[in-house]
């Protein structure tokens, strides 16, 4: 066998997965290094996909050409798309997976991705020479080369798991740490921190009393993840909802004392917006109950996911106590809640093609960059893997801006913010989430994606066929008028105000009580031009309406970016020693010489750093 490649890709979670696909797509003769390759993109935690501002990720992992949104599709148990009674710059989806489905769907695209290998082996050391990560050596004496490695370790990087005063070594249940691969890092000055996570206790099916539950039913509706409209495969099933309640408060507070995270066991942070139920408890003291979700781990399997439980408390703890609830009252457990702390590294020493400022070649992406979740994982495992392998190629990274996508806010974040906690994204984040909404990623990233050779020629010319039939609905709306005595009586029978002078149609779709298919069943001509759509109407009508709503919001949005796009454009890198600045305050000259943004928009993005510091860079460039 030979052991070189371009890219080599260390584990096998959310971000190797799409590293590894990402970079041997490009045409990156590709290895994935993975402990057990029966767990590839196995779901630590939840077995879900999406949610609020994560579903728009994925949407846009999909767009890009990456492989997250057709998996959860082919596996999805349940869709939902979450907040439709809002706007739909925060309209998201999320799918409820089938665990061990999921990854032999994933194992199988692994499978069957040209210029990509598998290598079954634990990594344990960098190889850097001259200051340059050129390869890997594995626990089993294998050293690999490459031109480029992408290092994507979750939670192994020296991991130790928590139940109680019990302490066990191991990057996720029944599964070992990975050691001496951070030490290899950090001794050529990259910086190395500590983080935890936690994960519910899981639930025998059989023993849960669903008559004390609220079933919650996913949608029936056409909306999936992945633009190519992979055919569902699975049964669609139910969540259920319960709650916590004071007996379960009672036993958990007597035995907080035991609780890792408020002994001093547990040192590092934790995600802040995933708490423990023993965090809730001490965060909100007055709440007498917290909601709780009763997940589906599969299609045919019995085991359940306690969605909201998570803890690290005693085993006989979190089992008393959730037993005081009344649909859990007789349940059986197939294992405890745990807590895990493993090493990140601090993300401000990436550059944002998610390479080392430090190690150059050296690519990181996902929990190691101080993340949670499995799509801000899998969101940066795709653009580590494509820079890594335009890298080889010796072409210029692909960077993502904060308009043009949640991964770009994602990264930029990391990059200049840093993390003291672990990072999950939000639509708050996102300064211009009205252009990254879900349902428009495919036009903000295919024709991007297809430049650089990621995606393919078919899913370039369905987003074009796409396109073209958006367009040719919404010129219709904008040129076809319609006069009051056609329309006024269907107008006042949904009681909407009906017209004084005739107008566009474009005009009446604006109205928030009106939509394209209501106006179909009054306009005959609207009607037979939805008939002409021959494929994905229900995709097509829905994008051209969010854009004549909000075309407003759209176009104002626009404008603000812009004027950021001027402050992108001014290269800063190298053109300062921050330190001899005496008219910029103490900490930004400190943040700006640890961070050396490339920038002027990156460094107005960098805590610390403020618009009086902008602007005296401002007049030192001459501006």
């Amino acid at each position: 066998m030979d052991f070189k490649y371009d890219v080599i890709v260390i584990g096998g979670g959310h971000a190797g997965c799409e590293a590894a696909c990402a970079a041997a797509n490009m045409g990156a003769k590709t290895c994935l290094i993975t402990m057990d390759m029966n767990k590839i993109a196995q779901m630590s935690c939840n077995p879900a996909v999406g949610g609020i501002a994560k579903g728009q990720i994925v949407r846009e992992i999909d767009a890009l050409g990456g492989q997250m949104g057709i998996v959860t599709d082919r596996t999805a148990i349940q869709f939902r798309m979450l907040n439709k009674g809002k706007g739909p710059a925060v309209w998201s989806p999320r799918a409820q997976c089938d665990r061990g489905k999921f990854i032999w769907e994933w194992r199988s695209r692994l499978d069957h991705t040209d210029n990509l290998d598998i290598w079954q082996d634990q990594a344990e050391e960098l190889i850097v020479e001259n200051g340059i990560a050129v390869g890997v050596k594995t626990i089993w004496g294998v050293e690999f080369r490459a031109g480029a490695v992408v290092l994507t370790a979750g939670t192994f990087l020296n991991g130790l798991m928590h139940i109680g005063h019990h302490q066990v070594p191991g990057g996720r249940v029944a599964e070992p740490a990975s050691y001496h691969l951070t030490e290899s890092i950090t001794k050529w000055g990259v910086r190395a921190g500590r983080m935890k996570t936690g994960t519910p206790v899981r639930l025998d099916k059989r023993t849960i009393h669903f008559e004390d539950t609220e079933e919650q039913p996913g949608d029936t509706d056409w909306h999936q993840f992945s633009y190519m409209r992979v055919q569902h495969a699975l049964k669609r099933l139910p969540c259920w909802t319960c709650n916590t309640n004071e007996e379960v408060h009672h036993i958990l507070r007597d035995d907080i004392a035991n609780s890792p995270l408020f002994n001093g066991q547990i040192r590092s942070t934790g995600p802040r917006y995933c708490p423990s139920i023993e965090t809730k408890l001490m965060v909100f003291p007055d709440r007498d109950h917290h909601l709780l979700f009763i997940e589906p781990e599969g299609e045919n399997t019995n085991e359940m996911y306690l969605n909201g439980f998570s803890s690290s408390m005693p085993m006989e703890t979190q089992l008393k106590a959730i037993h005081q609830i009344p649909a859990l009252r007789d349940v059986r457990a197939y294992r405890p809640g745990y807590a895990i702390e493993y090493d990140y590294f601090d993300p401000t020493q990436l550059s944002h093609s998610l390479e080392s400022k430090i190690i150059p070649r050296l690519f990181l992406a996902g929990q190691v960059n101080g993340t949670t979740g499995y799509e801000e994982a899998a969101g940066q495992g795709l653009m580590a893997g494509v820079n890594a392998a335009l890298r080889c190629a010796g072409s210029d990274p692909f960077i993502l801006k904060r308009d043009e996508a949640y991964i770009g806010v994602l990264i930029d974040d990391l990059c200049t913010k840093g993390v003291d906690e672990p990072y999950r994204m939000f639509t708050s984040r996102a300064e211009y989430r009205i252009l990254l909404r879900q349902d428009d990623a495919d036009a903000r990233l295919t024709e991007k994606a297809y430049a650089i050779g990621l995606a393919k020629k078919n899913r370039y010319d369905r987003w074009m066929s796409k396109k073209a039939e958006i367009r040719k609905l919404m010129d219709f709306c904008d040129n076809t008028s319609v006069h009051p005595k056609e329309i006024n009586n269907a107008l006042e029978a949904i009681d909407t105000t009906p017209l004084q002078f005739g107008c566009k149609i474009v005009d009446l779709i604006a109205r928030p009580q009106l939509s394209i298919p209501t106006l179909s069943e009054i306009i005959p001509d609207l009607k037979m031009t939805l008939d002409a759509i021959s494929n994905r109407k229900e995709e097509i009508i829905e994008a051209a309406e969010v854009m004549i709503k909000y075309k407003g919001y759209i176009e104002r949005e626009k404008i603000v970016a812009e004027k950021m796009h001027r402050l992108e454009n001014i290269k800063i890198k190298g053109h300062f020693h921050y330190t001899d600045i005496s008219e910029i305050s103490t900490e930004g000259r400190q943040k700006l010489e640890r961070i050396d943004p490339d920038t002027l928009a990156e460094a107005s993005r960098i805590p610390g750093v403020s618009p009086s510091d902008i602007n005296v860079l401002l007049v030192l460039l001459g501006r």
